[in-house]
């Protein structure tokens, strides 16, 4: 760890952490945060560990959940209040270094190399770790490591309230022998393809061949035999939260769903979401995705990059639309999503003219012409085009929000 110490905080069991402390009548019982009992979508989306120790779980369906244990308080969750619980704990990671990466609601990164020059490492997670619960009530964990992915996993390694240290010369002994499947990174697809290639514990894959996983599984299956092994340079990045990707929705249906005026509709819904997300962080993209899981859960994506960027409802509409009917066979979904990616700022980017578009800029012209007049005369910062207000969203109200880094202003 001489080259760098970082630290995973990982909030426990936040949701329902953050319930507790703000009733403290909560502490002590079995508490889930759920979506609608009554629908099919409803679901754990987390709960306390006296409920996880009666075996339930997140994703777990409500009605199972309560038939399960019956005397499991459901709560119904409050965005708004953990987005502040998660603005303040932020706050206090922020009071040790400015080297702090927020990756979720409830977890993120701390470079802390400089301050393990006059404190020991393991002193200053003890610290804060005392301070979360003591100034906003809330447990984690913490892991500390010489690089991202080893800090992650060391996090996960004891919880709640763990401090632990992952050293890469640690990792033959206690992750290689572990199923694929507990690495962080692999999920069900990607553990299914390597047991195709007779590699099922992560030992088998930090010391496969390299060219048959690359031949078998491309540049991310080198990635996570990287990680296998302990490497991954990747930094601890404070600007990462600002770079957007994609913005996207989804939805379970209550029932499965055939009807193609019912789906339309629910595309329309999907899609407003999506501009309204975009509009709220002022950005527009160029690929339009879609996602459909069937009523015998295939999961299938398809998308589509257009030569101009969207953000308009109507327009992200209609490229989702077209896309779905050019690829659904009439069965039966049980959930549907959209997605636009390869996203930027609305400020940076120049449309493309084309026959469709070129009579809404002649419209413009006059007033553009005026604004280069202003600006010549009274400077480039004198006209702004547009306002430039935050929006706040609480579209989503589960853990796979992005809306919270709304709260992680620039310095």
């Amino acid at each position: 760890m001489a080259s760098r110490v970082i630290f995973h905080i990982d909030m426990n069991s936040f949701y329902a952490s953050v319930e507790q402390s703000h009733n403290p009548e909560l502490k002590g019982k079995a508490i889930a945060i759920a979506g609608n009992p009554k629908e099919r979508k409803g679901i754990i989306v987390t709960c306390s560990y006296e409920a996880r120790a009666h075996g339930i779980y997140t994703t777990m369906q409500v009605h199972e959940a309560k038939r399960k244990l019956p005397e499991l308080l459901l709560l119904p969750p409050n965005f708004e209040r953990y987005r502040a619980a998660s603005k303040a704990m932020f706050e206090i990671l922020r009071t040790y270094t400015d080297m702090v990466e927020p990756v979720s609601i409830d977890e993120g990164y701390v470079d802390v190399t400089e301050l393990t020059e006059t404190r020991h490492a393991l002193e200053i997670a003890d610290e804060i770790q005392k301070r979360l619960l003591a100034e906003l009530d809330l447990p984690c964990s913490i892991g500390i490591a010489p690089n991202k992915f080893l800090a992650k996993t060391a996090s996960d390694m004891k919880k709640p309230m763990g401090i632990t240290v992952l050293r890469k010369r640690s990792i033959q002994v206690l992750l290689w022998p572990k199923s694929v499947i507990e690495m962080h990174g692999i999920g069900d697809s990607t553990a299914a393809r390597l047991k195709s290639i007779k590699i099922e514990t992560i030992g088998e894959l930090a010391t496969a061949n390299e060219g048959l996983i690359k031949e078998k599984m491309g540049k991310n299956g080198l990635r996570l035999r990287e990680r296998a092994n302990g490497i991954d340079d990747r930094p601890v990045d404070p600007d990462s939260i600002y770079d957007t990707k994609s913005v996207g929705t989804s939805t379970t249906l209550p029932i499965d769903e055939t009807d193609e005026q019912s789906l339309k509709a629910l595309f329309r819904q999907l899609s407003e979401k999506v501009a309204n997300r975009l509009e709220a962080k002022e950005l527009a993209g160029s690929t339009v995705s879609i996602q459909t899981r069937s009523s015998d859960w295939k999961n299938r994506t398809r998308s589509v990059t257009l030569n101009n960027t969207v953000w308009k409802a109507e327009d992200i509409q209609r490229t989702a639309w077209q896309l779905f009917t050019k690829h659904w066979n009439g069965e039966a979904l049980r959930l549907i999503g959209v997605t636009v990616s390869n996203v930027a700022s609305k400020g940076d980017l120049t449309e493309q003219l084309s026959i469709f578009n070129f009579q809404e800029h002649v419209k413009e012209e006059p007033i553009l012409n005026l604004m280069a007049k202003l600006e010549s005369r009274f400077g480039k910062s004198v006209l702004t085009r547009g306002t430039k207000i935050k929006k706040t969203n609480y579209d989503s109200k589960t853990s796979f929000s992005k809306d919270f880094l709304d709260d992680h202003d620039r310095k």
